[in-house]
């Protein structure tokens, strides 16, 4: 993998991370941008103890543009995009839009392919695999600025989740706390901990799912899983089955085999439904352990926290969507309408 780091007009972080170590990447972003102006903002609130993120600047975001006039895809002669160059491997910048920034943490888009009309499960391995060395580097070098905690890397795909860029990206957030989900996890995993003398949690989850009935894919170092509460109508953990904190630990070897896995996954979930229905929507998210202090989660340290990825489908059957009515948004507590069980079932049918 190559690196090279440059700027945009407006002062904003480009990466491009290439396949090939002869690659030049010297092409000048000539959009007459003015510097990006954010109003990010972190509150707390007092009831639940969680942070929220004020970014009323994402409001003028682009929204829904047409293929040709897509920000993403490369430069072409008079068509200026947020990428200079007239082509690209994997591609890494500063959001022009972000949710979080300055002493508030960092957003970043990941462009995964140049090619507009691809998705991640179209990607070679070798593609794949450059694509979890982007994360992986941007996860180190993001943990190193003082406002950030934790880093998240994570794919939205699909209109039906929200997204309103078409091209195959994905985003990563540096947040400035340890969040929500992650606090829970890690509660959890303290009170196991404290219960069996030592033991970790998140190896009992592991050893459990391995003995059951759930088990969609597995391989010498990843295993994949539908959980036993599944929140959602189909919703795969996929973990190296090494515990490492965060995408920095992982070995070579499950580094290697990674990009076959994953890709598998995606592929069958975009049968789960069929061949005639629109590609799945799915939220793709890795989870990894907070960077900052852990002393509020008793007897827990980083390598207590087992990295994982968590995709998921808001689809629930042919034409119909999930959606957080009263008892999920309104008290956190969800319903699913498919056993685990049989969507564990139905996602090793559709295996290619």
């Amino acid at each position: 993998m190559k690196k090279t780091s440059t700027s945009l007009a407006d002062g904003r972080e480009l990466i491009y991370y290439d396949l090939r170590d002869d690659t030049v990447r010297d092409a000048v972003d000539k959009r007459p941008l003015e510097r990006t102006v954010t109003t990010s903002e972190v509150r707390r609130d007092p009831l639940l103890g969680d942070s929220i993120a004020v970014a009323s600047h994402r409001q003028g975001r682009t929204y829904h543009p047409p293929a040709d006039e897509c920000p993403l895809c490369p430069s072409q002669g008079d068509r200026l995009s947020e990428i200079p160059d007239s082509s690209y491997d994997v591609v890494v910048f500063e959001n022009r839009f972000p949710s979080l920034a300055g002493d508030s943490g960092r957003c970043e888009v990941v462009c995964f392919t140049s090619d507009h009309n691809s998705s991640f499960a179209d990607l070679t391995e070798e593609q794949a695999g450059l694509v979890l060395e982007a994360w992986t580097d941007r996860t180190s070098e993001l943990s190193h600025l003082p406002s950030v905690e934790q880093v998240f890397c994570f794919e939205n795909r699909g209109a039906e989740i929200g997204v309103t860029l078409g091209h195959p990206h994905g985003q990563i957030y540096a947040y400035p706390f340890t969040t929500p989900r992650t606090a829970l996890m890690l509660r959890q995993v303290a009170q196991h901990k404290e219960m069996t003398g030592g033991q970790n949690l998140f190896d009992a989850v592991l050893e459990r799912e391995l003995a059951d009935e759930r088990v969609v894919l597995e391989s010498e170092h990843w295993v994949a899983f539908v959980p036993y509460a599944a929140h959602w109508p189909y919703e795969v953990h996929l973990y190296p089955k090494r515990r490492v904190p965060d995408l920095l630990a992982l070995g070579e070897e499950a580094r290697t085999e990674f990009p076959q896995v994953y890709l598998e996954l995606l592929r069958r979930f975009d049968r789960i439904f069929g061949e005639s229905e629109p590609p799945t929507p799915y939220i793709a998210a890795w989870h990894q352990a907070p960077f900052g202090a852990l002393e509020e989660f008793d007897g827990v340290n980083r390598d207590d926290f087992a990295l994982h990825l968590e995709l998921f489908t808001i689809r629930r059957t042919s034409g119909k969507l999930k959606f957080l009515a009263g008892s999920e948004s309104g008290m956190s507590v969800f319903i699913n309408d498919i056993r685990p069980e049989a969507a564990a079932e139905r996602l090793r049918e559709v295996a290619s």
